[in-house]
């Protein structure tokens, strides 16, 4: 073990920060190759419809263009992360404004863009449906007829039209629980369209040789399942596909996606030249991967004393015209729409379905802030029913050490009522507010992923450790902590450590980041890899310092024993350090524990306006060990700004299948200027499954910010807003039905 505590616990600066201030840093848009051609795609105009015909002719004869493809020229080509479902370009038919259509390779973008103009397709249109549960009635069209087929589709078809995934968890006796309860509440709740907002949009560079080799460089998370499904779509051996490091420019869940790399393999293929795909950002904002909006109804069933007996909820995901872009079929956030209550009898489904929309994918904390809006809101509403504290109305049913989760889970370590009480008294939920402003809370838990990484560690000629992965970092400081891990078992600084990003051909499989995962994952992997190589210098300066095993330990990096020492660079030198490295692959077991979090926001709503100012948002969590707390705290402040924007104005506002919001201009995020007073209570768990007793933290204070938000609202000004995001015309017009029945 480390004899001291040299990198643990300290608040270091990201690794990568001077890099991406100063412009060093390398993303995918720039990588230039000798011969590159720049590849740019046509794009359907309809949300649904027929393709006729498609004449490339003018296209193929415009000097400077090296390729001109359609989906006639792939038939058979379907992509997806796990639900195989979306062609690489349109096939028969487009099924969103914005689908590929045909693709060009050309010497510079403007030839390009040319090329595209003198494609002419013949459209022949047919009848869409925008609206998720329209799409599930009988006499809806049958958006994939073949869906049985595909590849990935996570259960027999439910025989519910344009659903591929219907998912159903249960507790106890749904119809019991309801004949036991005393008073029954319902209400319907929708949560909207949001883009992941990223600053670097989505850009790839793909060289094809004439060997069969694939260099890609890609701003992907999660390089080793692109591989994956580009070697499945194009039967091209794993192996002869490799993919190179570099910068992402943000993430937030929305860069796992394949978006343009498999098309840009066939510009390649087909052109014999390297080719590089950028989208601008009205591509983005039209044919992204966005957050799902949802439809979710809860139905509780409680005692007069607030009791709660039993709960039945739906929510209806609309996926847009494919399942491609989710890492998972259906949506894991669906399962807590009974919220972090004591539920007896619980009934949850979810329908993930098909529409004439543009493809959803997965955002940060997938689900969740959807549902989580609508329990906590719906709670809110239980309790004004029954004249009840909203906040002691929780405390009554939150789960407590020992209680099962409403779908049947034993976690260890519930720390719920902690962060409750913790969240309520920092805010100061007992004290009279001013007029017009109002107090609001939100509860949830986040569940740590797991998946499997690779490192291997090997040292310098000056004694230096240099960590090898194949992982990029989205912007979350991850390198830095795993840096710290490494420093922190060989007794060094952290600035000893350099962190060695390898393409894909030199490391193990490593599942990239995603789902609260990479402090556990990731660090398992490194610290098992640090500890290797420990050992093998304990080893190695046994002999040298004329000692036993035993007896020779790491001190501020020297080899010590028996009053006699020598730096790590003197072993290598002595050994030859060839042997001196580490290298661990793990894929640790899902943790019998979640972290719990009670936000509580205060709003000032201006009743001839409708304007909301957020005042103060409190934010609790339950941790283990912070390993670093400047990343720490940026990661709980970062989530909180997003949920920010969720509650309070982010939408892609789609009329007909067009998105409507096609710039920053239109689509509207948090500035400086929006951000409120953020504090942030830590409440101490205890052991913490990830490396010296840590947990995530990435995702958890992102979720429950509208609820809390949409809760204060209400307290400060008496209007419910169902619908998100709750803006200043929903609460204007509620405002105006509030005087309507007055009069």
């Amino acid at each position: 073990m480390p004899t001291t505590r040299s990198a643990i616990g300290q608040s270091i600066p990201r690794g990568e920060g001077p890099d991406k201030v100063s412009g060093k840093a390398v993303y995918a848009a720039d990588i230039s190759l000798p011969g590159m051609l720049w590849g740019k795609v046509l794009r359907s105009p309809y949300p649904y419809a027929r393709i006729v015909s498609i004449d490339t002719s003018q296209a193929e004869a415009l000097p400077g263009v090296h390729a001109v493809v359609t989906g006639q020229d792939m038939p058979d080509a379907k992509i997806g992360r796990r639900m195989v479902d979306m062609p690489v370009l349109a096939q028969d038919v487009v099924r969103f404004v914005g689908e590929k259509v045909a693709a060009v390779a050309a010497i510079d973008k403007d030839a390009a863009d040319e090329a595209l103009l003198l494609i002419e397709v013949e459209y022949e249109e047919l009848t869409p449906v925008y609206d998720a549960e329209e799409a599930m009635g009988s006499d809806a069209p049958d958006l994939h007829p073949d869906m049985e087929s595909y590849k990935g589709l996570p259960q027999p078809p439910s025989g519910i039209r344009n659903t591929f995934a219907h998912m159903t968890w249960e507790k106890g006796d749904i119809d019991q629980g309801f004949k036991e309860s005393e008073l029954i509440f319902e209400h319907t709740f929708n949560a909207q369209l949001m883009h992941q907002a990223y600053i670097e949009p989505h850009a790839c560079v793909v060289s094809a040789d004439e060997s069969g080799q694939v260099q890609i460089w890609a701003n992907n998370k999660d390089p080793y399942m692109l591989r994956d499904q580009l070697s499945s779509a194009w039967s091209v051996p794993a192996e002869s596909i490799v993919l190179h490091p570099s910068t992402i420019g943000g993430d937030f869940g929305g860069k796992g996606s394949f978006m343009d790399v498999p098309l840009c393999y066939y510009l390649s293929k087909r052109s014999g030249r390297p080719v590089k795909m950028v989208m601008d950002y009205i591509q983005e904002l039209m044919a992204g991967n966005p957050r799902h909006p949802a439809v979710m109804t809860i139905k509780t069933g409680v005692m007069k004393d607030g009791t709660i007996k039993a709960r039945q909820a739906s929510a209806v995901f609309d996926s847009g015209a494919y399942g491609a872009f989710k890492p998972t079929v259906y949506l894991r956030g669906a399962d807590h729409l009974c919220g972090v209550y004591k539920v007896p009898h619980a009934k949850i489904e979810s329908y993930t379905v098909y529409t004439n929309n543009v493809p959803r994918g997965h955002m940060r904390s997938p689900a969740k802030p959807q549902v989580v809006f609508a329990v906590e809101s719906h709670m809110d509403m239980i309790a004004q029913e029954l004249a009840m504290d909203a906040y002691e109305f929780r405390l009554k049913n939150v789960m407590r050490e020992g209680d099962a989760s409403p779908i049947g889970h034993h976690w260890a370590q519930i720390k719920a009522v902690e962060t409750l009480e913790a969240a309520a008294k920092s805010a100061g939920m007992d004290q009279p507010t001013p007029p017009n402003t109002g107090r609001g809370m939100a509860m949830t838990d986040l569940v740590q992923g797991t998946g499997q990484f690779s490192a291997k560690i090997g040292l310098g000629d000056k004694g230096n450790p240099q960590l090898h992965m194949a992982f990029w970092d989205t912007g979350t400081g991850s390198h830095t902590v795993l840096r710290q891990m490494v420093a922190e078992e060989l007794t060094l600084d952290t600035e000893d450590v350099q962190i060695v990003l390898e393409d894909t051909s030199n490391m193990p499989y490593t599942a990239g980041s995603g789902g609260s995962r990479v402090t556990l994952s990731a660090g398992r992997a490194v610290v098992g890899a640090a500890q290797e190589l420990r050992g093998k210098l304990v080893e190695a300066a046994s002999p040298l310092l004329d000692a036993p095993e035993e007896q020779v330990s790491l001190q501020n990096g020297r080899l010590v024993a028996a009053g006699r020492s020598m730096s790590i660079a003197e072993v290598v030198s002595r050994t030859g350090g060839e042997s001196l490295t580490g290298e661990a692959s793990m894929t640790p077991d899902a943790p019998e524990l979640t972290s719990f979090c009670t936000q509580v926001a205060e709003v000032h709503v201006d009743p001839e306006t409708g304007e909301i100012t957020v005042n103060k948002l409190v934010t609790a969590h339950d941790i283990g060990a912070i390993l670093n707390p400047l990343n720490h705290q940026g990661q709980v402040e970062g989530g909180i700004i997003q949920g920010l924007g969720y509650a309070l104005m982010e939408e892609l506002e789609l009329e007909d299948g067009h998105i409507s919001t096609l710039s920053f201009g239109d689509y509207k995020i948090p500035t400086s200027a929006d951000v409120p007073v953020m504090e942030t209570v830590l409440i101490q768990g205890d052991n913490g499954p990830a490396p010296y007793e840590s947990k995530g933290i990435g995702e958890s204070s992102n979720i429950p910010v509208a609820g809390a938000i949409a809760n204060a609202v209400f307290d400060a000004i008496g209007v419910r807003v169902t619908d998100l995001p709750v803006t200043a015309d929903k609460v204007l017009a509620g405002l105006r039905v509030m005087g309507d029945l007055k009069r």
